[in-house]
């Protein structure tokens, strides 16, 4: 299992901490981690784009001129694409880019992800990031103090305000929790730092011999359904009618 080494803010140790070998020592998959990131960002096009068809642009409806008999090309319609101002053929239309990616595929790439961040040297592990106020030149000095001079992604609990407000306008780093994790933003950045909790967190979320890897526990599910109603007895059925005899 990797062992990383537990900082505070002031950048000194103050202990080690096991992490998973399934989660941070993983395989480098390059093929995986691509068609995570081209599902990340087709999810996130808006889609918008539109050109107008002869339908949508203005212009006449008349004939300009008679069918046969002018020696010039035939036309019907200003709006024709043959003509400069008429429609366009073939142009976008909004559209849904988003397509479907299976779950253990994207905690596949994010796990191989995280292991190769390990593997350089960019993790960095603090035991706790406590602020005493939300100001935003503390957060400078103390990403000094960690010698973190690039693009940052820091893995905390939102419900950390002091953090979120202090980090919030700093455009190098940018803070999400466990459950905000993709593999665009831990592939952009340069340096990832955790906190001891995010690590762990991660570790449940991620190892897929957990029971709380991608949603809740099936068994716990069907302990909690309710048990069928009983049956009702069936009636009995009515005598067929007998026929009535001939006259």
């Amino acid at each position: 299992m990797p062992t990383v080494k537990v900082r505070n803010l002031k950048n000194k140790e103050v202990g080690d901490l096991e992490l998973s070998d399934v989660v941070f020592g993983a395989k480098l998959n390059e093929s995986l981690i691509h068609a995570a990131v081209r599902n990340f960002q087709a999810n996130a096009r808006a889609g918008t784009s539109a050109t107008k068809t002869r339908g949508d642009v203005s212009g006449a409806g008349r004939k300009l001129w008679k069918q046969k008999g002018t020696g010039r090309a035939r036309i019907a319609s200003l709006r024709s694409p043959l003509w400069k101002g008429g429609g366009n053929v073939h142009g976008p239309q909004p559209r849904d880019w988003s397509y479907n990616f299976p779950r253990k595929m994207k905690q596949g790439a994010l796990r191989s992800a995280l292991s190769e961040r390990l593997r350089e040297g960019n993790l960095v592990v603090l035991d706790e990031w406590k602020l005493e106020q939300p100001k935003t030149k503390d957060f400078i000095s103390l990403l000094g103090d960690l010698e973190l001079g690039g693009k940052t992604l820091i893995v905390d609990s939102l419900e950390n305000t002091n953090l979120v407000l202090a980090s919030r306008n700093v455009k190098r780093t940018k803070l999400v929790n466990s459950y905000g994790l993709n593999i665009y933003d831990l592939l952009y950045h340069e340096k990832l730092v955790l906190t001891r909790a995010a690590a762990e967190e991660l570790v449940e979320l991620l190892n897929p011999a957990t029971k709380n890897a991608g949603g809740a526990n099936p068994e716990d599910e069907a302990a909690t359904e309710p048990e069928p109603a009983a049956s009702e007895e069936k009636k009995p059925k009515r005598a067929p009618r007998k026929k009535k005899e001939a006259a």
